[in-house]
Formats: structure tokens, sequence, C-alpha cells
């Protein structure tokens, strides 16, 4: 049984996928799967639980009657029957007739009052999954932008998937992307997961936890990213209830008795506020909130909290009517009790990504009891409860966008950049997850612009959203003045100037600590086209030597017979032919002979005796199409061959390698003549062995005379040879067979120093 008193909840461990669960719909799925998000904190005052009446045209037409013309009216109830014919037959789980759920789906988008084609794809969401009725046929009836609407809120369920997880994946994606379209789309998603979480106690317990967890890490955050931060908090307790039902009512049991408990001093200190307020003439509404459970169970969790160590599960909320107001009211707050140092927060000047706006502060209340305060405008605490839904993001293009439409447009479209960066829908979803991180970090560029980042973001997240290029070439920074390594986190205020450089590339393990999804799928983006580029070059070196073998130039050979050859091939195109030979896919002698034969004046058999080509030069920029064995190390300088690995492009062998020359005798023909570039530059990795006295202070005397010679020590392990001697093995970045050979030179100088090999 679960027990609140203390740590020890493993809180959001993911819960098992179990297969779907029929209803009585024809058999068909009811309650569906739909996105997740994160945690949060701040709830209304005395939430209502569930609201389990079914809904019902005549209550739908009620409400759309209050803001929308008889016509448009018309139009919808117009859609209600077709759904209405769609759905016949069919019932959720709980019992009641499916076509409830799209009228109480309709209902919740009429709080924001969305426009009549939202409200008509709200009653159509689910009519393409459950019936046989298709995009056309909406687009038919109900114009185009209906069916675009209930297209993008449908799932993917008639095209095969290897599993479930991509299955699901993929349809978020289609989701998200026309979200990135029109917003509309989530709102309708939004509100039909509202109804859906409302009503899960009709689900068995394990869809109920799954659709609870995904409700947690997708729903909820994007709820939260678009400013919609009432049903964001009603999801969380929602998904808390499903996920962990006796640990909620436990807490909910805890928090109506602290309630009771405390009443005479909250209803204490809101008298307070309002005489004081009033004495300062400043209008002003207070009214009281409490934490939402799912914030007090993670605070419990994470700090290692009983319930009744967690003192701030009360606040306040001032709205007022002006921005002056709210610091005006910020000054009667501090001279009425005592602020904790270090809990302000002014989002009023600086707002959070998703538009929120407030004064945060927190007090010391009688009897020492932490009070939180929010201040606020009117007008804010509507953007707080309606988030985008406030501002439509579709109006006409000769009207301004508010500050928020702006921030929202722009994450939409970080969206649609994302997806052009990645193929994989696992990988898109995954990167969307990084993005919705509810709190943020506000840094400055050197021109002082303002720049928002998920908390934990990096200097290379900050390079990435100044520009794609800027993170690709970033070599360098300094955060408020002060050299910083790339991986450094940033903090509210500091001011990062990013140092780039035009010849460097992203390295990939940035994607070890990037924090943002624009950043992972640039990273990723770059990776993949820089490994394509490097290994089509590659193979068209490689294709060439392999021509000269046939006495055949390059230059010979008509666009037409090379397309015909890679087609022989089984390539699609030239160029993927070359990155596959790059990548040791293809063999090159094999294709130059097809080419050859394609050749009317040049008879294979004729062509197979001829001289040795001039062997791959090796510059040392390739990048991962050339790699350098670990067996060993080969140095610019060495004799070295190349071995073409099927997947992994040219692995450099020394030519005295034992390991080579075994796998040659197998399979001669992948291997191929290399000679160095002249001008190498940059520092490859090499092994050396070092046999010393065992003395005190010797590791440290070798370190620093290997980093005086101008090497870089990677690795070093020690292991004693006998009583006297010890052996030391490094792994070091030397910059040629020369720089080693100095190297070597200078520890030999050492007295303590036996003996100096390369391994």
């Amino acid at each position: 049984m679960d027990s609140l008193s203390g740590p020890g909840h493993n809180a959001i461990l993911a819960q098992p996928d179990p297969a779907p669960s029929k209803s009585r719909k024809t058999g068909r799925r009811t309650s569906r799967p739909q996105d997740t998000p994160d945690d949060a904190y701040d709830a209304p005052f005395a939430r209502a639980p569930d609201k389990r009446k079914v809904a019902t045209l005549a209550s739908l037409t009620r409400k759309l009657s209050a803001y929308l013309p008889a016509a448009d009216v018309r139009r919808v109830k117009d859609a209600y029957r077709f759904a209405d014919e769609a759905h016949l037959g069919q019932f959720r789980t709980s019992g009641e007739p499916y076509i409830s759920h799209p009228i109480a789906v309709a209902e919740i988008c009429t709080g924001w009052r969305l426009d009549t084609e939202s409200l008509m794809a709200a009653l159509l969401h689910d009519v393409l999954e459950d019936s046989r009725a298709t995009k056309q046929d909406l687009a038919e009836r109900f114009g185009p932008q209906v069916a675009d609407l209930v297209d993008g809120l449908s799932k993917l369920d008639r095209i095969e998937f290897t599993s479930k997880e991509q299955q699901q994946a993929e349809s978020f994606r289609k989701m998200l992307l026309a979200m990135a379209r029109d917003v509309r789309v989530i709102l309708s998603k939004l509100a039909d997961r509202v109804h859906n979480m409302r009503t899960l106690d009709a689900v068995d317990p394990a869809k109920r936890r799954r659709i609870a967890l995904e409700t947690t890490e997708i729903y909820a955050p994007i709820a939260n990213r678009l400013g919609l931060r009432e049903f964001y908090l009603e999801l969380l307790d929602l998904s808390f209830r499903a996920r962990y039902p006796h640990r909620y009512q436990v807490l909910r049991k805890a928090m109506l008795a602290a309630r009771g408990n405390r009443r005479e001093v909250l209803s204490r200190i809101l008298e307070t506020i309002r005489k004081n307020l009033g004495d300062a003439k400043l209008p002003g509404q207070v009214y009281g909130r409490e934490k939402a459970l799912w914030g007090i169970y993670l605070k419990m969790l994470s700090r290692n909290l009983s319930f009744t160590q967690v003192l701030d599960i009360y606040g306040f909320r001032i709205l007022v009517d002006t921005v002056a107001e709210c610091y005006v009211a910020l000054g009667v707050l501090h001279a009425t009790f005592k602020p904790v140092p270090g809990r302000f927060k002014d989002y009023i000047a600086i707002p959070k990504v998703n538009g929120y706006q407030s004064l945060h502060t927190t007090l010391v209340g009688p009897f020492g009891t932490p009070i939180e305060f929010q201040i606020r405008t009117h007008e804010m605490q509507r953007v707080a409860d309606s988030g985008v839904a406030a501002h439509w993001l579709y109006k006409a293009e000769n009207e301004n966008f508010t500050e928020l439409q702006k921030k929202t447009h722009q994450w939409l479209q970080s969206l649609l950049d994302i997806q052009t960066q990645t193929g994989d829908s696992m990988e898109f979803i995954e990167h969307v997850k990084v993005d919705l991180f509810p709190d943020a970090v506000y840094v400055f560029t050197p021109r002082g612009q303002i720049r928002s980042l998920p908390r934990g973001a990096t200097v290379v997240d900050f390079a990435y959203s100044v520009h794609t290029e800027v993170g690709n070439q970033a070599v360098a920074a300094r955060v408020n003045q002060k050299p910083v390594p790339l991986r450094s986190e940033l903090h509210n205020g500091d001011v990062v100037e990013v140092i780039t450089d035009p010849n460097s590339k992203p390295n990939p393990a940035w994607l070890g600590f990037v924090r943002t999804g624009k950043s992972r799928a640039e990273i990723r983006y770059a990776l993949r086209t820089l490994k394509h580029s490097e290994s089509v070059e590659l193979g068209r070196r490689l294709f060439e030597q392999a021509l000269s073998l046939l006495r055949i130039s390059a230059a010979e050979i008509d666009t037409a017979t090379l397309e015909r050859g890679a087609r022989d091939a089984g390539a699609k195109t030239v160029e993927e032919l070359y990155e596959d030979i790059g990548l040791g896919k293809r063999l090159a002698p094999v294709i130059a002979r097809t080419i050859a034969l394609l050749l009317n004046n040049r008879p294979a058999a004729a062509t197979l005796i001829v001289p040795e080509p001039a062997p791959i030069m090796v510059h040392g920029t390739e990048g991962s199409a050339v790699q350098y064995s670990s067996c060993c190390y080969p140095l610019p300088g060495d004799a070295v061959i190349g071995h073409l690995r099927g997947g992994h492009g040219l692995v450099l062998h020394r030519a005295d390698c034992e390991s080579a020359t075994r796998q040659r005798v197998r399979d001669a023909e992948r291997w191929v003549e290399i000679e160095w570039a002249d001008g190498m530059k940059g520092l490859h990795r090499c092994g050396i062995e070092v046999h010393v006295s065992d003395e005190r202070g010797v590791l440290g005397k070798v370190a620093a005379e290997v980093a005086a010679s101008e090497a870089n020590i990677v690795h070093i392990a020690m292991e004693e040879a006998d009583e006297r001697l010890a052996m030391l093995n490094f792994i070091v970045q030397v910059r040629d067979r020369v720089h080693l050979a100095q190297l070597i030179r200078n520890l030999r100088k050492f007295a303590e120093v036996r003996r100096v090999n390369r391994t």
C-alpha cells in the first residue's frame, strides 16, 4: 500500500504499454491514447473533482448561441448530425452513447470561444477513425478547412507499423505538424484529452496508467507551453489520480484537513492584505489559491518531505488594473510581511516563453509560515488562463501579432524546423519532449537581446537559438566576459558571446549535453550531412582509382553511362553509388568493371591487366569517412594501408599491423593503397608504453613532460611490473611520427624512465 509520509516513492516510472482495450463501439478503441506532459505547481483554490455530467446537444447549443450567429450554429448542428450518424450504435466503455464524447469536446472548445470550423472539427474528430467516411467526404460537405483540422486530429490507425510505439509516435508527429500549421488542431486535441481524462475511470487500470503517463509527458506540457495553465494543471491532477489512485486520495484528504486547520490563519492574512491595499488606495481583488496535488507530490519526492513538512501549500493572487499598480501592490506586501530572500521573480518585465506574466514573491506570514503571492493585471490573468486561445494566430494578415502570438508562432515554426532535420518519428517526438520544459532561463546576446531557453540549457543551445550556422561553427564562448566551455550551463541574466570558425563542424559529443530539441535535431542533421558528403567524396576517389586500374579515365565516361552503371549496381543515383563505395557497402573494382563492360571500345577481358594506380591520398580532414584503427594507431609518416569496412568507410592501418596482415589474406579486394598528403594538420592518437622506477611523483613528472612536448594525454593506465618498476600506458595525441619521436626522446631524459616504446 502506498504511503505519503516520507521519501521512497518512484513517482515517474514508465508503466508497461498494454494492448489497447476494446469497447462496445463495434469493437473499436474508445478512450483514445493521446499526448503527454511533465510537472506543475500552482493550482486554483479548491478545485472541483470530476465533471461526470453527460454532454447533450441542447447544452452545446446554449453555449454556441452565446457568441455565434444563428447561421454558424446551424453549420455546427449539421456537423453534429453527420457525427451522430457516423457513431450510430457505438458506445463508450462507460456505456454512454459515443456521440456524447464529441459533444463534450465541442463544449470545452466553446469555453475558448473557438470559431465555427474548430467546433465542427471537434464534433467530427473521431469520424475518420471510427467510420467509413474519408477526408474527401468531409471536404465536400464541410469545406477543406474543416477536413484538414479533422485529419490533423486523427491517428494513423490504417497504416501498418512495426510497433505500437512507432504508430503512436507517427500519430503524434502528424498532429504536431498539423498544429504548427494551424494551432486550432492542438486546442481541439487538448479538449479531447481533457474529456477523456475526466472520464478515465471506466478504462481498465493498465490502460488508464498508460494514458495518464502519456498525458503527463506530452499533452500537459503542450498545454503549459501554449499558456493554457488551467487545463495544464487539471491534466496533471487527473493523471496523478489515474496513475497513483491511493496516493492521490491520501494526499487529497490531507489537503482538506489542512485547509480546515489553517482556515483561521489564511483568513487573517486575507483580511490584512485587503486592509493594507485599501489604505494604499489601491483597487484590487485578492484570492486564495492552493498548490496542485501533483505539484505537492513532486515536491515531497524531490525533497524527501512528508506532507506536514510542505509549508507553502497555500498562496494568494492579487489582481489589479495596470502594470504600475502591480509594483505598488508588491511594495504594500513587502511592507506588510517580510520577503524571503531570493524568492522574488519578475515575469512582467521578462515574461515566460508561453507569454505568462506575473510578479511572484514569497513572504514569511504569521507563525513563520511561507506564503507565496502572485500579482498581475486582469489581462495577464486572462492570458494565464487561456494562453494562446486568448489571441488567435490565424487572424487576418494585416493585424499585428501580440507578443504571446509571436512566441507561440516561433515555437510552432521550430517544430517544422525539427521535422525537416529528422526522418524518424521516434526521434522527432524525442526532440519535441525535450523542448517541452515548463521552466526557462533568460540570457542576453552581447547586443542586449533577450533569449529564453529551457532550464539547464548550454552555450551550444544558445548558439543554435541564434542561428543554425552559429551553432554548427561554434568553437568557444564567453559568458559575462569570461571564457567558458561550450557545455557550460547558462543561468538567468548571463550575457553570452559565441566565437565561431567557418571551418568548424558540430561535435557528436554535444548530443550528450544539449537540452533543446532544435539543437539536437540540427546537430544530428549536420552530422548525417557531413558523413554523407565525406563518404560521397571518398567513394568518388576510390572509384576513380579503380577505373585507372582498367586504364579508363573518369573524364571519358559520360553521365548516362555512369547512371546506367549505378542502376545496374542497385543504386538509385550516382551519388548514392559513391556514398555506398565510400562506406564500404560496395566495392569500387566491381563497379569499375561494370562500367567497363558498358563502354563499347573497352572489352572487359582486355582491361584487367594494367599498371598499379596512384594511391588514395589522405588529408586528415575527411571526418567520419576515414577512421584510424585503434589496433595500431597509424600516424602521418607511417606506411599505411586502407581497409573498406561495410558501413564504416575507410579504416587506416599501419602497413606492418599484424591484424591488417591477417585480414588482408581473407579479403584482399577490400584493401587499397594509401599515402599521406603533404601538410597534414591536427592531432592523431598513438599509444606509448613507459617503464619507470616506482617512485613518488614519477607519474606527475611524465605527464608534465608530455604536456610540455605539446602532446595531449587522452587515457592513462598504470600497472606494477615488479616491486621496483611500474609500467605506464598512455594514449596520447601527437601531430605525426616526427612529433612522437621527439616526445619519446624528451621522456628518456628522466632518470626514473627506464624504457619508452610505441605500442
